[in-house]
């Protein structure tokens, strides 16, 4: 088996979710049978649009209610009144989404269609080739700033070093560069002899962190790692480069990691779906009541399926498509508040759910934190410096101030210690314009590299060989060259590099990492923990630096093993790590240590608090030891000072862990503050016990956190509260707990945007988050619930005089309001008013920040609830009853009085929906106003076109007039003199404060 082809099985054992055998490509070869490289992110094509829609629509009960009922029409026995009466409303509805779909699917066609139009020079052919049109093979020439269409591999840079920087925030989020290296056997070679290569490459895989394969030239082999590829949709950086397509389309990187976000369903939508439920019951008890009634008689089952169908608009058909038109109006408003710019809403499903948030659980760094490091203190041992000793390091690195014993001691030390800081990383300088700036995956690695600058010690070049220090004030610099380096991982939580300097030619290994490793590897000492402890009270990430003096025949036998264990196919990284553990992290010469302040968000302090004012419970989620958990913790004020803080950390006896949970359940006001591995024990050993104590306590800090356990602990505060969840964080390690969390809120940060690209909401600031919740949230829950049960109650007015007119009939299956005035009464006569209720706001924006409290009442769900939904049930029953009585006491139930019955009963019913709209109404504005005067002005109008259902010279007359007054006074006086004394007796909290 080749190495390859064994790559193939590891690959696939891993995990890394590779499909297919390996393939050989050949340049300017036909290399098989591969996917179109055209992206296509439609949802539909021109045949499976209607049948996808349909489906879609009719999965959902109601609108599947109102097909079967429009269907029922066409049976002679069952058809009441015109077909039209039923059949427009759901056209309407159906009409309006599929608008919307379509829309949304032909602006994604566009952004394909800009993107696979892009053209690309291809070695070997006279004209340049389009995106879509590229193929397995093709020799591509990639420009500066330019994406790459395909996944590749890297043959030549612009650069004689074989070096290129991409960009690949589109891809893994992370706005760092990446450095990409060009296979050694082709950077050198004519472009003209490329196609002499082949390339052996693993099967298409998910992972976009691993890629094996290998590149033949004649004789000659040469492996190819993920340091040799350039996946799609990342951008070229620097220079041009000329690259070999490997997978296209569907294959690619970036297309096997494109999944379809899940669909996510707001609290007030499974409410609403009850709701229904019950009205679906209604309906049918009606029917069945009133057959019963008349003493099923005949066709009974005929009367009550007619029956079914006159009471149909009891269960709204206009429900769904209003609610979603107000979801749209709601993320409009977000994302177009100047107060929280640049704020994108990626699920525009669960705006609502702002306004339901009771557990808050978010990441410190770059969420809390800024992400902005500092370097503000370092420790040699036996002195610290920081503020404005670090004078003293510049002296000291220069070479000045040194005219004692003790101080030269302690100048070697500190040199040492910058020298190590200046080279154990891996941070690229950048030039351009005349500008320099610093590329690397850590803002804590710029950070230190800032700092040795700022002391005398500039970091002025690097490449994959070599690093070029320079020291201020000397013209002289000192090149080291790059042997080995070993990557920070989250795994191994240290970094190390190994180095030659030219000049002296000295190895030296270098090494940096967390305290809890550094710890053991370094030699014995006794100030490493304490003063690690005092950093991390003072809010400090620190980090411990070492250094082991390598011989050359030490060297050559740690490179000899580490070669070896680096062609292993089974457990090669840890069989390298095992190598780097045995010969080079033993007794390291302990340099120093460093403490880097990440600053506090803007506004941190004042975001939390308002946030626990309003109820909401708050847990940090961080990586960060105890300590420096800690003391963010009380600096942002996300734990009051004073209070007391109970911490459990290093648990590992379960015995031990049932008697911590006894301890809480007695101090019920205290916060937790928990590490990792005692976290691990209590979710593998007291899972239930241990979350039904946490989501009591005012707040809970997790240090030393995993992605997993975050992800974990979200889950269950979900599924044992059923509480809303809102998660938030800034980095990849945060992707995980905001998609399982009700809402996910996902800052872009110095980390990149895969947080934000994940997460159903994406803002700039922490800070941001309170508005979005206590008055996004508010207004979302609150208008959303009120125009639902609005829409029921317009639905259920007309039902019920539907069915009083029925009981007057005889109880026959007979329809009041018909055609044109049952379709217009869903759309025109009562839509826009009804829907402006989307615009209403009951307290403004600063009275809901400045009494947060409010946002408790929204938690509990006042605003739509059975109570409720039983009391709009009970004013529509007496509003239909006393509008259709009305209407027939003063006009008559015969035959030739029925039109002007009609008349009186339907202008009544309209005019009482205007004016109960008018009646909800806390906060007028315009449109409002307009809404109102254009549908009325519109039902008169429309008078003229009705004659097939009123006899329009009875609107001439006065008895309509006073009889249509009398029936709407009627119906509305009562219910207003009700709201009115409610509002006295017992005045809503909003009420309350409004009036301050």
């Amino acid at each position: 088996m080749s190495k390859i082809d064994a790559a193939d099985d590891q690959e696939s054992d891993d995990g890394a979710e590779s499909t297919g055998p390996s393939r050989t490509i050949h340049p300017f070869s036909k290399n098989g049978k591969n996917p179109s490289n055209a992206i296509s992110n439609a949802k539909y094509n021109p045949i499976t649009f209607l049948p996808i829609i349909l489906y879609e629509q009719f999965k959902f009960f109601i609108n599947l209610y109102f097909l079967l009922v429009a269907l029922s029409q066409i049976v002679p026995a069952l058809r009441i009144g015109y077909l039209s009466s039923y059949v427009l409303p759901l056209a309407f509805v159906l009409f309006v989404t599929m608008s919307k779909e379509a829309l949304d699917d032909l602006a994604r066609r566009r952004r394909d269609a800009e993107s696979n139009k892009e053209a690309y020079e291809v070695l070997g052919k006279a004209e340049f080739v389009r995106s879509r049109d590229l193929k397995v093979g093709d020799l591509i020439v990639i420009n500066k700033d330019q994406r790459v269409p395909a996944d590749v591999i890297l043959l030549k840079s612009s650069e004689a070093t074989g070096e290129s920087f991409i960009r690949t925030d589109q891809l893994d989020g992370e706005t760092d560069w990446k450095l990409r290296i060009a296979c050694p056997l082709t950077q050198s070679l004519p472009d003209n002899l490329l196609s002499n290569i082949s390339i052996t490459a693993t099967p298409p895989a998910k992972t976009i962190h691993q890629f094996l394969g290998r590149l033949q030239l004649d004789s000659a082999n040469l492996p190819l790692s993920i340091d040799n590829t350039m996946w799609a949709n990342t951008v070229l950086a620097s220079g041009h480069a000329i690259g070999c397509i490997i997978y296209t389309g569907s294959e690619t990187r970036q297309a096997m990691n494109t999944s379809k976000a899940r669909g996510k369903t707001g609290l007030l939508e499974l409410e609403i779906n009850s709701l229904s439920k019950i009205l679906c019951i209604c309906v049918f008890l009606l029917s069945l009541l009133l057959v019963g009634l008349s003493g099923f008689h005949g066709q009974w089952y005929v009367s009550i399926f007619r029956f079914l169908v006159l009471f149909s608009s009891i269960i709204p058909v206009s429900l769904r498509v209003n609610l979603d038109l107000g979801k749209s109006v709601y993320a409009y408003l977000i994302e177009h508040d100047k107060a929280i710019p640049e704020t994108i809403v990626r699920t525009s499903t669960i705006p609502e759910d702002l306004g339901r948030i009771e557990y808050l659980l978010t990441d410190k760094t770059g969420t809390l934190t800024q992400n902005d490091m500092e370097l503000k203190k370092i420790h040699v041992g036996t002195v610290s410096y920081a503020g404005e000793a670090m004078d003293e390091v510049s002296a000291y690195v220069s070479g000045e101030g040194q005219n004692t014993r003790s101080r030269r001691d302690i100048g070697v030390r500190v040199r040492d210690l910058v020298f190590a800081l200046a080279v154990c990383h891996n941070v690229t300088p950048v030039y351009e314009n005349g500008e320099s700036s610093y590329q690397a995956a850590s803002p804590d690695e710029i950070a230190i590299v800032k700092w040795t600058e700022t002391v005398g010690l500039t970091l002025a070049k690097r490449d994959r060989q070599s690093i070029l220090l320079t020291y201020a004030g000397s013209k002289a610099g000192q090149r080291l060259e790059i042997l080995q380096i070993f990557p920070f991982s989250s795994e191994t939580k240290r970094m190390g590099i190994v180095v030659r300097d030219v000049e002296k030619d000295e190895i030296t290994f270098f090494e940096k990492g967390a305290d809890s490793i550094m710890g053991r590897i370094v030699q014995k000492n006794d100030w490493l923990e304490e003063e690690t402890g005092n950093m991390a009270r003072e809010g400090l990430r620190t980090l411990v630096i070492g250094r082991k003096k390598l011989t050359t025949e030490a060297y050559n036998v740690f490179l000899e093993k580490y070669t070896a264990a680096s062609l292993t196919l089974k457990d090669r990284d840890g069989e390298m790590q095992r190598v780097v553990a045995e010969y080079l992290e033993k007794d390291l010469d302990l340099l120093g240590l460093t403490g880097v302040e990440d600053k506090l968000q803007e506004n941190v302090k004042p975001s939390l608090e308002l946030l626990r004012n309003a109820g909401i419970k708050i847990w940090m989620l961080t990586g960060d030891k105890v300590e420096t958990a800690r003391c963010v913790a009380v600096s942002a004020k996300l734990v009051p000072r004073g209070q007391y803080i109970h911490t459990i950390a290093g648990l590992n006896r379960s015995e031990l862990a049932f008697d911590q949970l006894d301890y809480l359940r007695s101090k019920g006001d205290c916060c937790l503050l928990i590490d990792g591995e005692s976290l691990a024990l209590f979710l593998s050993n007291y899972e239930k016990e241990f979350i039904e104590v946490a989501v009591t306590l005012p707040a809970v800090i997790a240090c030393r956190c995993s992605p997993t356990q975050k992800a974990e602990v979200a889950k269950l505060i979900k599924n044992f509260t059923k509480k809303r969840v809102c998660c938030i964080g800034d980095g990849g390690n945060d992707v995980s707990m905001i998609q399982a969390a009700d809402v996910g809120v996902g800052i872009v940060g110095k980390e990149g945007k895969q947080a934000s690209l994940a997460a159903d909401f994406s803002i700039l600031q922490f800070c941001y988050l309170t508005k979005l919740l206590v008055w996004h949230g508010r207004n979302s829950y609150k208008q959303s619930a009120k125009l639902a049960q609005f829409i029921i109650h317009r639905g259920l007015i007309i039902s019920v005089a539907q069915a009083v007119y029925s009981m007057q009939s005889g109880f026959e299956p007979i329809a009041l309001y018909q055609g044109l005035l049952l379709v217009g009464y869903a759309t025109i006569y009562t839509m826009m008013p009804v829907f402006s209720l989307v615009l209403d706001r009951d307290v403004d924006e600063d009275v809901a920040e400045l009494y947060p409290e409010l946002y408790k009442e929204l938690t509990e769900g006042r605003s739509l609830s059975y109570l409720t939904f039983f009391v709009w049930v009970l004013i529509s029953v007496y509003q239909g009853a006393m509008i259709q009585g009305l209407a027939s006491l003063f006009v008559g139930l015969d035959y030739e009085s029925f039109m002007n019955m009609v008349a009186v009963g339907f202008t009544a019913i309209l005019l009482n929906e205007l004016l109960m709209v008018a009646m909800e109404i806390i906060t007028w504005n315009r449109i409002m106003i307009a809404c109102e005067l254009v549908t009325f002005t519109a039902y008169v109008a429309s008078i003229p076109f009705l004659t097939d259902y009123y006899d329009l010279s009875y609107f001439l007359t006065g008895s309509f007039w006073w009889q249509t007054a009398a029936a709407t006074g009627a119906s509305l006086v009562p219910i207003w003199l009700v709201k009115v004394i409610k509002r006295r007796v017992r005045p809503p909290t909003y009420a309350k404060v409004r009036q301050r």
